[in-house]
């Protein structure tokens, strides 16, 4: 129904009115030290009235909340599973590597994903791999045997990362959101171009840059690939002819420049949102929009924490939604 998502909807903007503009983040930098920074959140309702002054738990707290909201606004949550995919398959990974070194570690798990933890774990451990979601199967059976065989944990990492930008990006194109398609596409090229440029940096054959990167409409993987095997300004020259050119610049100044740009590109996408009142798109920005906020907090307290120069705090801030 076209009202379906009207109230939520409404919400939400509500809700838009308490996320962190620029000024703010501003007063965040401009803290003496860690403490008064973190009492400068607290006092923006971030975080639980019991809170210590533990960054990570602060982070938590405020992600969870986002959740709690979205449990609260829409029915079928499925919806938003595109945006936990990558946790769960930082799962299988966890779990494929507790089980193949007979070990037992703790905090190797996060809790935040669409799968049960103790089932992805399962499924590995007795090889019951129909317990898990079909887009994960094939990969948690073949990254288990690779690892187990060859010991190769390089390999079995790009298994299960490949894996979960394809799952991300069908999700994404099944969504019916616009907006969620954008961000699919954007997480999946943004994650290949990552994959070329390291894979040329550190020597990569072919075979590795094929079998690591995933299909998507506004790359060419094909010859994203043979730009890897070949030098930086091959890799340059080819994006200088797709949509992100524009991220030239950031990519040879650092790899935290470009991982700044992209997040800033997914908020220049979402900002449309804004003016839509009855679709998904608006409560899936405001989850982006969330996380972008949580990042780039976290970025200031570990600056805080670390006694980083202002200017460097400030030279990885984000773009803010509002």
């Amino acid at each position: 129904m076209p009202d379906m998502y009207t109230y939520a909807v409404a919400r939400i903007r509500s809700k838009e009115l308490s996320l962190l503009n620029g000024p703010f983040l501003e007063q965040l930098i401009a803290a003496k030290n860690y403490d008064e920074c973190f009492q400068l959140l607290l006092d923006k309702g971030w975080g639980h009235l019991d809170a210590s002054t533990n960054s990570d738990a602060l982070l938590s707290a405020e992600r969870e909340k986002t959740w709690t909201l979205m449990s609260e606004l829409v029915e079928d949550m499925s919806v938003f599973d595109v945006f936990l995919y990558a946790n769960d398959y930082h799962n299988l990974k966890a779990a494929i590597k507790t089980v193949c070194t007979d070990s037992k570690l703790d905090n190797v798990f996060v809790s935040s994903g669409t799968i049960d933890p103790e089932i992805i774990l399962k499924a590995v451990k007795e090889k019951e791999y129909t317990l898990l979601p079909e887009h994960m199967r094939a990969a948690a059976e073949e990254a288990f045997e690779v690892l187990l065989h060859t010991n190769d944990g390089q390999l079995c990492d790009i298994i299960i990362d490949k894996a979960a930008l394809e799952a991300v990006y069908a999700a994404g194109k099944a969504s019916g959101s616009e907006l969620i398609e954008q961000y699919t596409e954007l997480t999946v090229a943004a994650a290949d171009i990552k994959i070329a440029v390291r894979s040329q940096k550190t020597g990569k054959s072919i075979d590795f840059v094929k079998r690591a990167l995933a299909e998507c409409d506004s790359l060419d993987v094909e010859s994203l690939a043979l730009a890897a095997v070949s030098d930086t300004d091959a890799v340059y020259e080819y994006l200088s002819v797709t949509p992100y050119h524009e991220a030239i610049q950031a990519l040879k100044e650092s790899p935290s420049a470009f991982e700044r740009w992209c997040d800033n590109l997914i908020i220049e996408k979402i900002r449309s949102q804004k003016s839509n009142p009855f679709t998904v798109g608006p409560l899936a920005a405001y989850i982006l929009a969330r996380e972008n906020e949580i990042k780039t907090v976290r970025i200031i307290l570990s600056g805080k924490l670390n006694s980083l120069p202002v200017e460097s705090m400030r030279e990885r801030l984000r773009e803010m939604y509002v």
